[in-house]
């Protein structure tokens, strides 16, 4: 039997997924890009903000219809949406047969059977539980780079995050399973893991009574075939010493850090229930560029925010301009149910959160050009992602860029180049965001 496989939402979710995908392909099952054709679908759904909602519930509704009239026999929910509105998903959509929380995502198989058997229900845990699949995690990511899930959950609760309530309270993944996934990983071929979590610098404190995440690092480092180690998602009051001087230490550790600081006015971080202060973020920033000369830094922004002021958002203007962050990406604020921001007075009218969101991207964006233009001239190593269509050009990434987030370099050669391959390109020209390059030498693995 077919399955159709829908996984929206963030790289967390997505890893999820491709443990659902290993599962079912050990029952026996294939698979198919093909929704018409499809005997089971399933979405792995995302709720975070309201965008993410409504396209989880579109994508439910249009794999209804095949339910309907195609060749489907099941339709299966998963993920964030399930776990937070599972009964009126039951109620209100009847081609819905299952619906899995989120940390019931290793009870997939079950889930499909009791739909193919004409069961509807739930099929959800505890969220203190943490799901644990024997490997054979199916790689949707083009197999050269995939995403390693170090932990489950959060114990932040910020005021307008409502992750904690569907995710459960911080678990870490313990070292050892963690190690194994990645030498599987490797021995399929990727050559870049990238580490995630709802926070990746606290890893280890549940289990090990500590922040773990050099050592993870460390153990990370000596699997063979492994080439870079980026990691995502680092609150950035949990830096701490041991981290940046594993950062500096392992070669196969990318300089560059994802730093989600939302705000830089004190007054919207409090409202936010956030942990840092503006001079805490100036701090930070500063020491990581004195430790770490070449670094990247990645961040983003959330405009918009209950009360937040015309005179706190030019706040945040003159400190992006100041910091001058590599990289950085802008959300409006949502207001959630369920969340303390979203009962907080002074809410924010779309038409001024859409604007200034707007002119953080262009100030932003003249950051990123003058940083672009910095780098032509200069040699760097690149990870190839493919080719570009009917032109002697491939697309790659260099350890400032993370996938699907961060920019493009584009190196026009003659020579036949695979994803997966590194390269040392010659930076020739900018365009925004992107880098146009061409090989520098013969270095290629």
């Amino acid at each position: 039997m077919k399955i159709f496989f829908v996984s929206l939402g963030c790289d967390k979710n997505l890893v999820d997924s491709e443990e659902m995908l290993g599962l079912l392909e050990k029952k026996g099952y294939s698979f198919t890009d093909d929704e018409t054709e499809a005997d089971i679908i399933i979405i792995n759904t995302c709720c975070f903000i309201n965008d993410a909602k409504e396209e989880s519930i579109q994508s439910i509704l249009e794999m209804a219809e095949y339910k309907k009239s195609g060749s489907c026999k099941a339709l299966v929910v998963t993920g964030c949406m399930a776990q937070r509105y599972k009964q009126e998903i039951l109620d209100e959509i009847e081609e819905v047969d299952m619906v899995l929380g989120t940390t019931a995502y290793d009870k997939i198989v079950e889930a499909v059977d009791q739909a193919l058997a004409g069961k509807r229900g739930v099929e959800e845990t505890s969220l203190s539980y943490l799901p644990q699949t024997d490997g054979g995690r199916i790689v949707t990511t083009g197999g050269h780079f995939a995403y390693l899930k170090i932990a489950e959950g959060c114990n932040k609760c910020c005021t307008y995050c409502i992750i904690p309530k569907l995710r459960g309270r911080y678990r870490s993944v313990p070292m050892e399973r963690l190690i194994a996934q990645a030498e599987e990983l490797a021995a399929e071929g990727v050559k870049e893991l990238i580490l995630v979590a709802q926070e990746t610098t606290v890893y280890g404190v549940d289990l090990y009574g500590q922040k773990s995440l050099h050592l993870l690092l460390e153990a990370l480092c000596k699997i063979s075939g492994i080439r870079w180690i980026r990691i995502l998602y680092c609150y950035p009051e949990e830096i701490y010493d041991e981290l940046i001087e594993t950062m500096k230490r392992e070669p196969k550790v990318c300089h560059y850090l994802d730093l989600p600081i939302q705000h830089a006015s004190d007054a919207v971080l409090k409202r936010m229930g956030r942990r840092t202060t503006k001079e805490d973020l100036i701090a930070i920033v500063t020491k990581l560029r004195q430790e770490i000369p070449d670094i990247i830094l990645r961040t983003t922004l959330i405009t918009g925010f209950p009360g937040e002021t015309k005179e706190q958002h030019e706040e945040m203007m003159d400190f992006i301009d100041e910091m001058e962050f590599d990289r950085l990406g802008v959300f409006t604020y949502s207001q959630e149910e369920d969340t303390p921001a979203a009962s907080m007075p002074d809410q924010i009218d779309e038409e001024t959160k859409l604007d200034w969101q707007e002119e953080l991207m262009e100030l932003q964006q003249e950051i990123a050009f003058d940083k672009a233009q910095d780098m032509v001239g200069r040699i760097v190593t690149a990870m190839v992602e493919g080719k570009v269509a009917d032109e002697n050009a491939y697309v790659a990434r260099t350890y400032g860029d993370a996938p699907n987030v961060d920019g493009l370099l584009f190196i026009n050669t003659d020579e036949v180049l695979m994803s997966g391959d590194f390269v040392r390109a010659r930076i020739t020209g900018a365009a925004e965001y992107d880098l146009i390059g061409e090989i520098a030498d013969e270095f290629t693995k």
